[in-house]
């Protein structure tokens, strides 16, 4: 991958080796979008509770602790429910600049605990779900919702994850 920054706020993201997580995750989700993961940068802040909520109060006007945030460089939203998002253009470099995530250890170590899922696995589905999101897809609305989970589960299936999503359909 070209440019992965990590900035890692919360030493407890050292012991779970984020950097590697990161960079597989988001190098198999851009392969099997067909995005050249060479030319592709992507920030990521490895933060926790309290530095995520600041951020969600400060850009989302929810001032609660979250598991993943995304702020992708461009607007790439699909302009109908269920439609492809556009597509990443080139900056005048030829580079890819995605945007920026943040994932907080807090929230992702309570989330798998309750899940019953290991750490890295549950870190590396809400890494593939925030670069998805600095792609322009989205699950705002239900269609789109449907493109990303499914976008989501191929993924994770390459990365040997089993698919998140198969518990909460049954319930």
């Amino acid at each position: 991958m070209s440019a992965l920054d990590i900035a890692i706020e919360d030493p407890r993201w050292q012991d779970l080796d984020i950097e590697a997580l990161a960079q597989r995750a988001i190098c198999m989700s851009l392969v099997h979008l067909g995005v050249d993961p060479d030319m592709a940068e992507v920030s990521i802040l490895a933060c926790d509770d309290a530095r995520i909520a600041e951020l969600n109060a400060d850009f989302r006007g929810k001032p609660q602790p979250t598991n993943v945030l995304s702020w992708p460089s461009d607007e790439r939203g699909a302009e109908i429910d269920g439609g492809n998002p556009l597509p990443v253009k080139p900056d005048f470099d030829g580079l890819l600049e995605l945007g920026d995530i943040a994932i907080s250890f807090d929230t992702c170590a309570a989330e798998a605990e309750i899940a019953g899922k290991s750490m890295a696995d549950h870190v590396s589905h809400l890494t593939v779900h925030g670069l998805l999101h600095l792609l322009g897809y989205d699950h705002e609305r239900d269609d789109d919702a449907t493109l990303m989970e499914r976008i989501e589960v191929e993924i994770l299936g390459k990365l040997g994850i089993d698919d998140p999503y198969r518990d909460h359909a049954s319930a």
